[in-house]
């Protein structure tokens, strides 16, 4: 659930409110003073202060008003005695979430004032990126080819610990969903999961993107903006790519990885990095430490438990369940009627050469998708050719030397041409029988007439309807 700080100068009401809290499961803080929670929020960061307005040295309007400069995103909650409302409707104005009469009578409005708190600290989080709901579903990380059983089995084991995790894998493997299957299946699950490639920013944003930065640290910080690493508090925080990183960051990486503690950009003030680490590569960090381009220090950090994700090569039994599976959802996002396999299109999808993994496996049932125009996937609309370029069966012939080689000489066809050349060809092989071609090629008749009209062709060739 939610940390939440609990601040009081009395116990009883202290001890009352933590243990109701807890039942509801959220993680408690208690603090009996101003100043003892002044520095307890130095040291982390919290989604709920629930603080008495009258306390010994440091007060409730005081406090709120650091969070407010430090931590804007947290939830405030005042507890007022009876007689100051009108106090804390001015901490409302002041910017806290909400106030409650002492004494509390019952733990169930207590519990649903912080619940509701909790939920705007999380839709906080989400507007700000912390949270991929999207992608919270992990698709399964094998479909029983026995190469991924032990690799299954490891992620199961690890992802009841908080080990660090560096997976290790061609480009397209499935990283980051192995990533987020740790996460899944972790004590961290209901915190946040949050990604950073390493390669996609350049040294200063990425600095800036991990730790944030303080309102002036440099031109154009014109306000305090929060890292993805402090996003990630209580969760897990994915580093890809992270043989990329420079040297400078591999440095301040180790520094953050060994005392759990990081500033801002510009900043001065020590903030908690309680997150659990996983960071994922395609190249060879070993290789990278001879040559003196990764650090030593920072790859033993990384490789506490270190898992290989095989290629889809190593794995063929994977390959066809797998790629009926993206298949389903790559028709979904593209706003298409479920559509599945031809016997032989599954048959050269497990025989092909899938340098890119899942990757080009996603890319090549894209490319399909496109092409069908029924629904059914077959091999004529299967892109295969490692130049990326269309095999014969999608190019047909065009009566030019580029027949038969599924590019003209610049270069690739567009997609209007394989079209026109599969229908010329499925209309050959059909004896020029229009209806027979359209079955063929996987769409309806009048769908046909209407190509045939739009490519020039409005009387096709001889043959039946």
């Amino acid at each position: 659930m939610s940390r939440v700080l609990v601040a009081d100068d009395e116990e009883g009401i202290r001890s009352f409110i933590a243990e109701a809290l807890e039942m509801d499961g959220h993680e408690v803080a208690m603090a009996a003073t101003g100043d003892e929670a002044a520095a307890l929020l130095d040291r982390r960061a919290f989604d709920v202060v629930v603080s008495d307005l009258k306390m010994p040295g440091r007060d409730g309007m005081a406090l709120l008003a650091k969070v407010r400069a430090e931590q804007p995103e947290t939830q405030v909650l005042i507890l007022t005695a009876h007689g100051t409302v009108e106090t804390a409707v001015q901490a409302i104005k002041a910017g806290a979430f909400d106030y409650l009469q002492k004494p509390i009578g019952s733990p169930t409005e207590l519990r649903l004032l912080v619940g509701r708190a909790a939920e705007r600290r999380q839709l906080i989080n989400a507007r700000e990126g912390s949270y991929r709901s999207e992608e919270d579903a992990c698709p399964p990380m094998s479909y029983g080819d026995k190469t991924m059983a032990p690799v299954v089995a490891a992620l199961e084991k690890v992802a009841r610990t908080d080990a660090t995790v560096l997976l290790l894998g061609e480009t397209g493997t499935g990283k980051e969903v192995a990533a987020r299957t740790i996460h899944a299946r972790s004590t961290r699950a209901l915190r946040p999961f949050v990604a950073v490639n390493c390669a996609a920013l350049s040294e200063s944003l990425l600095e800036s993107e991990l730790f944030g930065h303080e309102k002036g640290a440099f031109t154009g910080a014109h306000a305090q903006r929060r890292g993805r690493l402090e996003l990630a508090e209580g969760g897990t925080f994915f580093l890809d790519e992270i043989g990329e990183l420079k040297p400078d960051l591999q440095v301040k990486l180790l520094r953050v990885l060994q005392e759990r503690r990081f500033e801002r950009v510009g900043g001065s003030r020590t903030l908690a990095a309680d997150v659990r680490w996983i960071a994922a590569t395609n190249r060879d960090l070993q290789a990278m430490i001879r040559a003196g381009s990764f650090r030593e220090d920072l790859y033993h950090r990384l490789a506490v438990f270190p898992i290989r994700l095989p290629p889809l090569r190593e794995r063929r039994a994977d390959v066809a369940p797998l790629a009926e599976a993206l298949l389903r959802r790559v028709a979904a996002e593209m706003g298409r009627p479920p559509l599945t396999l031809d016997p032989m299109a599954r048959k050269d999808i497990e025989a092909a050469d899938l340098r890119g993994n899942i990757r080009e496996l996603r890319n090549l049932l894209e490319r399909a998708v496109i092409l069908a125009e029924g629904d059914v996937v077959r091999p004529e609309h299967l892109w295969l050719d490692p130049s990326g370029l269309a095999p014969e069966s999608a190019s047909g012939v065009d009566g030019g030397a580029s027949a038969g080689t599924g590019a003209a000489p610049g270069g690739a066809r567009t997609l209007e041409d394989l079209e026109r050349n599969a229908i010329t060809t499925a209309l050959t092989a059909a004896g020029g029988n229009r209806r027979k071609a359209a079955e063929q090629l996987g769409i309806g008749l009048r769908t046909l007439y209407e190509k045939l009209k739009r490519y020039g062709h409005s009387e096709g060739p001889p043959g039946q309807d």
